[in-house]
């Protein structure tokens, strides 16, 4: 499957050091879908970049993962099997684990009540009456909060490779039977904690989330992939 242009640009054309997040984001949400060739030719008339610019966002893509280029054959967006993404669940566990920790070591008890207020009564309704997109808009929400907080850019660097892999797989494990309403008190649970100030005690429930999310998946690879 070949990459094509966007018909439409705007007047304004990205710069050239914004490619490479820019396919990192259609990547991660398979707008450019797994399989799929990038050609330089296509990105250069978009982006109005020289092919050397597209050759550095390849090379920046291919070493997050994201892509991978073959000799006379282009470069084509990775696809993931079951076992590599056991693989990122078993790593994911535990990196969330300790952002959540961090965090709360790096706020004052009480800081957390945005997020409180978020996984309230009104998107426990929203997630009764079938709208997942808003649970998986607060989870990413969550998420931003607690990498911001916990202040490691290490930690920081690994957990952004491994969204850009597991975005759209989080966004279809989130309207399988029952797991929307089970991550939504596993996050409450957990914030609560964060907004307490037990730092072990958050780490432990974000770790059994992640856990949880593990356990759906291999129940429903075939879907999820």
């Amino acid at each position: 499957m070949a990459l094509h242009t966007n018909n439409h640009t705007s007047m304004t054309k990205p710069a050239a050091v914004d490619v490479e997040a820019i396919l990192r984001d259609r990547i991660s949400r398979r707008e450019i879908p797994p399989g799929a060739k990038l050609r330089e030719l296509p990105l250069t008339q978009e982006f109005g970049v020289s092919r050397a610019s597209i050759r550095q966002a390849f090379a920046a893509l291919e070493q997050r993962g994201l892509v991978k280029r073959v000799p006379n054959q282009g470069v084509t967006v990775m696809a993931l099997t079951a076992a590599e993404l056991f693989t990122i669940y078993d790593v994911f566990e535990l990196l969330e684990g300790l952002c959540a920790r961090l965090a709360v070591q790096n706020s004052e008890p009480g800081s957390w009540r945005d997020l409180v207020d978020l996984f309230g009564a009104d998107l426990e309704k929203s997630i009764a009456d079938g709208d997942c997109d808003r649970l998986f808009d607060a989870i990413m929400t969550y998420r931003r909060r607690t990498v911001a907080a916990a202040d490691n850019p290490t930690l920081s660097a690994f957990l952004d490779s491994i969204y850009d892999k597991t975005q759209v797989i989080i966004r279809r494990t989130l309207v399988l039977p029952g797991r929307a309403a089970q991550s939504f008190k596993e996050h409450r649970e957990i914030i609560a904690a964060m907004q307490a100030g037990d730092a072990l005690r958050a780490e432990a429930l974000k770790r059994s989330n992640m856990r949880t999310a593990r356990e759906f998946l291999v129940r429903y690879i075939d879907f999820v992939l």
